[in-house]
């Protein structure tokens, strides 16, 4: 086993994997089977009752996503960890083992599209019920936690409006009326916001973006205490079955490996491009938590390592004109998603967000103008020339 490390950078190179478990194999193995034999009929009972450990069939566990479940609770802090073939598996089982019919759960306003799409079918298929707030005082919380509210569920920074929410306040309110704190760290991963550590119970990440890195695999991962993580995984996730494939938790382990120095490079690369933006007349609005005038900029300083590799912005114009600037474009891909090596760029009101009622949007600030640029690793100059030539078209 590799010596146990402080360092986050260290870790998630070598953190938790024991290579001589697995023949000195550098890289840790992939175990590409769907079931696994047993020894004896004997066994196999043993294991299917719980009185011996060991691999059954890959939809209850598998070493490949064993290995990166391991190695996502350690870099999150947290006790143990499960991996889910998308970020909304991820989402939909941890809230579904949270609730059950007639419950309710306060939300941060502005949450991703599909979230909010989940949200409203519990609601009229399971009468799970839910409020969007901005959750920006103790007081806007208190004024809205219900007899049945049985947990806070938050965003941050939130997509695209980049707001934030203070991690460590709303903490303080779930303690204060027992009620769990789940934190989606997506846009953050773990080298740029520790939730646990702040004091949340739950912490998710559609590993989709940045954890993943490549754009090439879909997969989400939650992390919190054993006891909650045992249920959701012998419930919600072994019931419903949204698991993670072995080659799947493979690209993951690998992704990892280089999470930290791609995290700053995203995050050098937005900060150039938003200097850049503030100096064009055609711009609008920009939201960057790394701006010294955002109104949460100090909050951001507080709770997040850097300010993140993401950037949203308004031209000034129509729908029509923030579309023929996407198409304008020629290295920059007009894409959803975040955290890939290439730079994308969307536009929220008709693609990630467009499931939002649009009163419901404007009240989230995503206007028809509003621009997400997930900022890439390629060299911040040619970014800029891309992107300047296409707002100077509109």
């Amino acid at each position: 086993m590799e010596r146990k490390s402080k360092s986050l950078e260290t870790r998630m190179i070598h953190g938790t994997y024991d290579r001589s478990r697995h023949y000195g194999s550098l890289t840790p193995p992939m175990y590409q089977t769907s079931t696994f034999s047993f020894e004896s009929a004997e066994q196999g009972e043993a294991r299917f009752v719980g009185n011996e450990s060991g691999y059954i069939y890959s939809r209850l566990g598998n070493p490949t996503v064993d290995t990166l479940e391991k190695k996502i609770a350690d870099l999150e802090g947290g006790e143990e960890g499960i991996a889910f073939s998308s970020g909304m598996a991820a989402v939909s089982a941890v809230l579904l083992a949270l609730v059950k019919s007639g419950d309710h759960i306060l939300v941060s306003e502005g949450v991703y599209g599909c979230t909010f799409g989940l949200l409203k079918m519990m609601k009229e298929k399971f009468n799970v019920d839910y409020d969007l707030i901005r959750m920006e005082s103790e007081e806007a919380i208190l004024s809205k936690i219900k007899p049945n509210t049985k947990a806070l569920y938050i965003e941050t920074p939130i997509n695209p409006t980049m707001k934030l929410v203070d991690i460590e306040m709303v903490v303080n309110m779930g303690k204060q009326h027992n009620l769990p704190v789940v934190v989606d760290n997506t846009f953050c991963s773990p080298y740029l916001q520790q939730p646990l550590a702040i004091g949340a119970d739950i912490v998710l990440h559609s590993a989709t973006k940045y954890i993943g890195g490549h754009g090439d695999v879909i997969a989400g991962l939650v992390v919190g205490k054993s006891e909650f993580i045992q249920e959701v995984r012998m419930t919600t996730q072994k019931d419903i079955g949204g698991v993670l494939a072995p080659f799947d938790a493979w690209l993951l382990l690998r992704g990892l490996k280089t999470l930290a120095i791609r995290m700053d490079r995203h995050c050098e690369n937005t900060e150039k491009l938003f200097e850049k933006l503030q100096e064009h007349p055609k711009v609008k609005n920009i939201v960057y938590p790394g701006d010294p005038s955002f109104h949460q900029y100090d909050l951001a300083k507080k709770q997040m390592k850097h300010f993140g590799g993401l950037i949203s912005f308004e031209i000034e114009g129509t729908k029509e004109m923030a579309q023929k600037l996407m198409n304008e474009l020629t290295m920059i891909q007009v894409a959803v998603s975040l955290g890939d090596a290439e730079t994308l760029i969307q536009h929220p009101a008709t693609m990630t967000h467009a499931v939002v009622p649009e009163e419901e949007r404007e009240k989230m600030g995503i206007t028809d103008q509003l621009l997400r640029l997930s900022v890439g690793l390629e060299c911040p100059d040619d970014i800029w020339e891309d992107l300047e030539q296409a707002i100077n078209k509109i």
